[in-house]
Order: C-alpha cells, then sequence, then structure tokens
C-alpha cells in the first residue's frame, strides 16, 4: 500500500522497487485483505473479482486494477432491468428475437456448465457476452422480461445481492433462492451453419458457410465451385480431395 507507481515504476517514497510476483501469505507480510475493496465495490464486485481471475486450482497474480472490470459488468447487469432516472423496472412482456434466444440458450448451457466444472471465469465471460448482446439491442432499456429475469438467475450464484434486488424489482415477492436455474431448449443449441475451410494445397482459398450435416459429396461440389478456389486450381487436374465434413476441404492438383 506504501508503493506509488510514477510512469509505469515503482517507488517506496523515493527509492526504485521492483515488481515480483510470488505467492501471498502471512508469513510474508503481503496478505491482501477484501474489506477495502468491498468498501469501495461491493461484496459481489469482489465476488466477481476473484472468480473471473481464472481457474481455482491455478496460480494466478493479483490485478488490483482489474476490478473495475467486474464492476462495471454489474452496471450493466443492472441498467438492464432498472431505469437509472426511475429507478423503476423498464422491461417489456414482448418476445425474445430469434437471434438472442438462441444466444440466450447457449449461454445458459454454457453458465452452468461452468458453474457444475468450477469454471466460474467462463461462465462470467458467456454472461458478459449476453449482456452486451442486451444492451446492444435493447440500449434504452425495454429489453423482455423473460430475458432479463434468466440474466438475473445465472448471475445470481456468483452476485447474490444484486440479483436478489433485481429480483425483487422485477416484481417478485419470494426470494430467487427458491427459483429453479433457467433450462436450455437443446433445439437453440444446434448451430444452423458452421463454416467450412477450404484449402488448395494446403493454404485457404475459401470459405463456405454449410449445413453441419451436409454430405461429404454435396460439400465437394461447393467446396470445387467457389470462385477463389477455381481461379487457384487455375484448370489444372484435381487429384485429391480430402473432406471432413462440415468443417474442412482439402484439394491436392
Amino acid at each position: 500500500a506504501e508503493v506509488t507507481e510514477r510512469d509505469g515504476r515503482f517507488y517506496l517514497g523515493d527509492v526504485e522497487v521492483n515488481q515480483e510476483f510470488g505467492k501471498i501469505g502471512k508469513s510474508l507480510k503481503n496478505v491482501v485483505t477484501p474489506d477495502d475493496f468491498i468498501g469501495e465495490f461491493g461484496a459481489d464486485t469482489f465476488r466477481l473479482f476473484e472468480m473471473f481471475s481464472g481457474p481455482l486450482e491455478q496460480s494466478r497474480p493479483w490485478d488490483a486494477k482489474a476490478i473495475v472490470g467486474p464492476y462495471r459488468l454489474l452496471q450493466r447487469i443492472w441498467r438492464v432491468v432498472v431505469d437509472e432516472q426511475s429507478g423503476e423496472p423498464h422491461v417489456s412482456d414482448g418476445p425474445i428475437p430469434d437471434e438472442l434466444n438462441r444466444l440466450l440458450h447457449k449461454t445458459i448451457a454454457a453458465t452452468r456448465e461452468g458453474y457444475q466444472t468450477l469454471r466460474f471465469n467462463t461462465s462470467i465471460a458467456r454472461l458478459t457476452e449476453l449482456n452486451n448482446a442486451i444492451t446492444a439491442q435493447y440500449p434504452h432499456g425495454s429489453a423482455p422480461r423473460a430475458l432479463a429475469e434468466a440474466l438475473v438467475l445465472m448471475i445470481a450464484p456468483l452476485a447474490p445481492h444484486i440479483a436478489e434486488e433485481l429480483w425483487s424489482r422485477l416484481g417478485h415477492p419470494d426470494s430467487l433462492t427458491h427459483e429453479a436455474f433457467p433450462e436450455a431448449d437443446p433445439a437453440y443449441l444446434v448451430e444452423d451453419s458452421v463454416t467450412c475451410v477450404v484449402q488448395v494445397l494446403g493454404k485457404v482459398r475459401g470459405k463456405l458457410e454449410v449445413s453441419p450435416d451436409i454430405s461429404d459429396e454435396d460439400l465437394t461440389a461447393l467446396a470445387l465451385a467457389e470462385p477463389n478456389v477455381v481461379r487457384s486450381i487455375d484448370g489444372r487436374e484435381v487429384r485429391k480431395v480430402i473432406v471432413r465434413a462440415p468443417k474442412l476441404v482439402s484439394i491436392v492438383v
């Protein structure tokens, strides 16, 4: 706490010191207590900060500046539900758009898996992606209630205090701890299309958007008809076509 940073260098008073990474422990007298962070940013932010720093079983450097990221995430989630001017919820009863609904169900599946495997950082990453998509679609509020409620339920295990407050403001008299975790619809987890890379002599010459269940024959025909691939072949005889449907076609001339 006594060290200051100036122009990318560190000083204890007027003496320059070096930054070194090592273990945190009482015997080393370098323990970081959460009190100051919780006092400034709140307990939920501190929980997210710790969970997002990486897998629990791995060591990672302590970077106090990174707490700003989780803090802003919770602010953005709050604004999805609550109007900052009136303090009232500003969600709608409209349907969830198809593209956003697909992302929602993928997020539910990925978040559940992250929680079950204790990979909380991956759950937070997917929730951040969903929240960004909601904010982009509804920059002035009016996100569908079903979408907002699912987001609140998914963030609750990591940020229980703000989630309880948002759940209450959404009009629920009981705690969200009695609510079931959202369920992903398998129908929305299937990709409509996948990107197939087409190579000619080992170099990428084209990309195709194809059905996940496309046959080898149909994929080969599409690859050989792709304009960039045709120019790369330049009339030469195709000696071999290696197909790994639906993601790769490798052409040898």
